[in-house]
C-alpha cells in the first residue's frame, strides 16, 4: 500500500468517526449562570392589566410570557404594542435584585407609538421627540412601596442605561441607550 493510499484511508476514517461523534448527542450540563427562572410582574395604572411570568428559564427567553409583556406594556391610546427590548427586562429584573425585592412594576409608559409620542412631546418638553419608547427600549415605572429616591438610586448603580426621575409626577424612567442620568 503506498503513503498516499494509507495517508487517505486515516483521513477517512477520521472524518467518519468525527461525522459519527458529531451526530451523537451531548449532555452538556448548563452553568450556573444560565440556569434557573427570572420572574416579572406589572400593572399597567391605565388599562389596569397585569402581567407576570417567567421571561427567562434555564437561558431561554419565554415567546409566550414575552409577548403577554408586550402587550401590557402597548401605547394605549393606539393601541398598537411592538416587542421590547430584551435587556429591558434585564435592567428591571436587575432592579428587583439590587432593592431586594419582588414587587409588582406599576407601568406609567411602556412602548410608544411615533403619533403618541409626537402628541406628548407637543404638550412637554420633558419628552423626548426620538424617544427610546418608541423602540421598546424604555419604561417609566413605580413601585408603590419603594420611595420614588430609592429606586432612582438603585437604576443609576446598576449603569445599564439612562434613568430620568420624575418625583413630580411619580415615577422614574429607565432605558437600555447609553448611561446618563437627568
Amino acid at each position: 500500500m503506498s503513503i498516499v493510499s494509507s495517508t487517505r484511508r486515516k483521513v477517512i476514517l477520521g472524518l467518519g468517526g468525527l461525522a459519527a461523534y458529531s451526530v451523537s448527542p451531548i449532555k452538556v450540563q448548563a452553568g450556573q449562570a444560565i440556569q434557573g427562572k427570572r420572574n416579572l410582574e406589572f400593572y399597567n395604572i391605565h388599562t389596569r392589566e397585569r402581567a407576570q411570568g417567567h421571561y427567562w428559564v434555564d437561558g431561554i427567553y419565554q415567546e409566550n410570557t414575552l409577548n403577554d409583556f408586550s402587550h401590557l406594556l402597548r401605547d394605549h391610546r393606539e393601541n398598537l404594542s411592538a416587542p421590547m427590548d430584551k435587556r429591558l427586562y434585564e435592567l428591571l429584573y436587575q432592579l428587583n435584585k439590587t432593592l431586594n425585592i419582588s414587587e409588582e412594576f406599576h407601568v406609567i409608559s411602556g412602548y410608544r407609538s411615533p403619533k403618541t409620542n409626537q402628541m406628548l412631546a407637543s404638550k412637554s418638553h420633558a419628552v423626548a421627540t426620538k424617544s427610546y419608547h418608541m423602540r421598546g427600549m424604555a419604561i417609566d415605572i413605580a413601585i408603590p412601596d419603594v420611595k420614588l429616591s430609592h429606586l432612582r438610586e438603585a437604576a443609576i448603580s446598576l449603569e445599564l442605561g439612562g434613568v430620568g426621575y420624575y418625583p413630580k409626577s411619580g415615577f422614574i424612567h429607565v432605558d437600555t441607550g447609553r448611561v446618563r442620568i437627568w
